[in-house]
């Protein structure tokens, strides 16, 4: 069953101290978005973003995570269309996450039409919505403090 959170999740690439981040463009939907999707059952945050990023990206071994700082407040009916968890649950928490990948290897899902891998400054303009811009901003700022 559905569990009453969100996660987002932005792979990215680093090669020659260059960031890249991978962004998708929905099926169901025109516009460009991190990787997005539902927890499920007792499932932590972390667990749901390792299982969303392998269904969409088919991306499962030599993964960092890293855990972000931006968690968001989403309304339920605006992620499942409903009150799915009753009359009194109006809104969800959406957490973020980065993915380190080694390669820019995605075998895409049929939930996105296609991928594409920017820098931020051009990934974060093709970005639909606030809570992706912020998480982006956050991975961005944090791993060029890493790298530099």
């Amino acid at each position: 069953m559905r569990a009453p959170y969100q996660v987002l999740v932005f792979p990215y690439v680093i090669k020659n101290d260059l960031i890249e981040f991978a962004i998708f463009h929905r099926n169901d939907f025109d516009y460009w978005q991190g990787i997005a999707g539902g927890g499920e059952g007792e499932k932590t945050p972390i667990e749901a973003a390792k299982r969303e990023l392998f269904e969409e990206t088919g991306a499962l071994d030599n993964i960092s995570f890293k855990p972000l700082d931006s968690i968001f407040s989403l309304s339920v009916e605006d992620v499942v269309g409903e009150f799915l968890w009753g009359e009194h649950i109006y809104v969800i928490k959406e957490y973020c996450f980065g993915a380190q990948f080694l390669t820019k290897d995605i075998t895409l899902s049929n939930e996105h039409l296609e991928y594409k891998w920017l820098c931020f400054e051009e990934a974060v303009k093709e970005l639909k919505w606030d809570s992706n811009k912020t998480a982006l901003w956050e991975l961005n700022k944090r791993l060029l403090k890493q790298i530099s």
